[in-house]
């Protein structure tokens, strides 16, 4: 029973709207001729008003009007089917309720797709806006920490600004490297560009700040991990090693982030 409901689910899924509606109308079609071929062969299935239902255009016509009214299960009373008519009209009523039901099911999906969508999409370009805010706060925060050096502020509250730095760009290097690896994320050739060059521009600056660090600077265990984290995540992002094939433009700006990534030791 389970596997037969699957069946007609995966049926119903795999027709449109309108071919779904096309089969109501054709069920409602087919009933109402079905009730008006009965009273062309003498075995009426329709009372009107106390009276079999004629086998003419007019009876046609009364059929079709019943078969619409039983599928909408609205039933006036104008109409009643009599003997096998009965029959019919309940299998009409129940298949054309489920088919009815159907295809309200797949108007409100295909709404809710939508709204999935969109939301989706929302949320995403506010996710890569926020990659590039974090990215330039990491290049900003990294100048001010080598202005810190250069004025010879205490190391540990260096290292401390460093850390949380260094932690910031971690993430949204995983980040980046994701959107690369991940092809089902469609993002703007220019967006992705934006991103890889504050990308390449952080990397850079904190090669700098490493390479000027006075002689004294110890790194901690936390900053070395995330150090060693962070040149791994870069290491991935080259025009040879992403597995997609993206514009001479955006592999320049891979290469140069892991080119930069071997001066970090």
């Amino acid at each position: 029973m389970g596997r037969f409901d699957k069946s007609v689910l995966d049926l119903v899924q795999q027709r449109s709207t309108l071919q779904l509606f096309m089969i109501w109308i054709g069920t409602i079609l087919l009933s109402g001729t079905c009730f008006w071929l009965g009273a062309l062969i003498g075995k009426h299935g329709l009372i009107e008003g106390g009276v079999p239902l004629g086998a003419d255009l007019n009876g046609f016509a009364s059929a079709l009007y019943f078969s619409f009214v039983t599928a909408t299960s609205i039933g006036y009373g104008d109409i009643v089917p009599i003997g096998v008519g009965r029959v019919v009209a309940v299998i009409e009523a129940v298949t054309a309720l489920l088919i009815f039901g159907a295809v309200v099911a797949k108007f409100v999906s295909h709404r809710q797709e939508e709204l999935v969508s969109e939301i989706h999409r929302v949320t995403f370009e506010e996710r890569l806006d926020r990659v590039q805010t974090n990215l330039h706060m990491v290049v900003s925060e990294l100048l001010s920490i080598t202005a810190m050096c250069e004025a010879h502020a205490p190391l540990n509250r260096i290292t401390t600004r460093l850390e949380s730095a260094v932690i910031l760009f971690l993430g949204e290097a995983r980040t980046t490297r994701d959107l690369l690896y991940q092809p089902r994320l469609m993002v703007e050739e220019g967006v992705l560009a934006a991103i890889l060059a504050t990308l390449a521009s952080a990397m850079n600056v904190l090669a700098e700040l490493l390479e000027q660090m006075p002689p004294e600077f110890s790194r901690t265990q936390p900053l070395t991990i995330t150090l060693s984290r962070l040149t791994g995540l870069a290491q991935e992002i080259c025009g040879e090693c992403v597995p997609h094939t993206y514009t001479p433009r955006l592999i320049f700006w891979m290469d140069r982030i892991q080119a930069t990534a071997l001066r970090i030791k």
